[in-house]
């Protein structure tokens, strides 16, 4: 089992930067592959950015690159997502998600159900 526990969400205007934090605890923490998801009402959980076990394969949702970037710190078992010139339409709740990809250790999986463990979520809120 794998528990998962975000941080570092809350409301911000548009144009600054937020760092989302999620941290592990559980069985070995470089059997998973991580990823970021969002979710606003009414729609499905989208993949906004994911990392291999070792860090060394990242990808990103479109809406996100250049802006977003995922890394991971094996020794702390964290995940963290630094989010730059935020936009309101980057307001959901952001959940951090963990699966086995010992069978897979270079694949970035961007859909949801492919993921075992996720976090409560934490929210982002952008303000124009």
């Amino acid at each position: 089992q794998v528990q998962l526990v975000e941080s570092g969400g809350g409301l911000v205007q548009a144009g600054v930067s937020l760092r989302l934090s999620c941290a592990a605890s559980g069985r070995p923490w470089t059997n998973y592959a991580m990823a970021w998801f969002r979710q606003t009402p009414g729609k499905e959980r989208e993949f906004v950015a994911g990392i291999n076990w070792n860090g060394g394969r990242t990808d990103y949702a479109d809406s996100v690159k250049g802006r977003f970037h995922i890394s991971r710190n094996n020794a702390q078992n964290t995940v963290d997502l630094q989010m730059s010139s935020l936009k309101p339409e980057d307001t959901a709740v952001y959940f951090c998600a963990a699966r086995d990809s010992r069978a897979t250790p270079f694949r970035i999986v961007t859909a949801a159900p492919e993921y075992e463990y996720w976090g409560q979520g934490t929210q982002v809120t952008v303000s124009a």
